[in-house]
């Protein structure tokens, strides 16, 4: 249910009230009596979630924020290490001369 903005013509009274879609609109303000009050036209707050359970994420705690850090830090590490190995293997496999094919001696040879 949206929240409407009413303004009174007749006193300035300003306030917010918690309406549903199809409720009527306010007529008599609740300051001065007078039936001059209007809906202003708002561009709207949209879904506005307030308290906590709505997303794990939103608000993180200081230590969890370092843990997380920190084990990002571990994780990126470990990935830069395995490149390192991972090229210092192809290095070794290109330095390494291939063996030669051995040709099949006459013996093998069928007629």
């Amino acid at each position: 249910m949206p929240t409407y903005d009413y303004i009174c013509e007749s006193c300035g009274c300003e306030f917010e009230r918690f309406q549903s879609i199809t409720a009527k609109l306010l007529r008599t303000c609740p300051k001065c009596k007078k039936r001059k009050l209007k809906r202003l036209i708002g561009a709207g707050a949209g879904v506005i979630f307030k308290g906590s359970g709505f997303y794990q994420t939103d608000y993180r705690s200081e230590s969890y924020k370092k843990a997380k850090e920190s084990e990002k830090k571990t994780t990126d590490k470990d990935t830069t290490k395995k490149k390192t190995e991972t090229k210092t293997a192809e290095t070794k496999s290109k330095d390494s001369k291939p063996t030669p094919k051995s040709t099949p001696s006459p013996k093998d040879k069928k007629k």
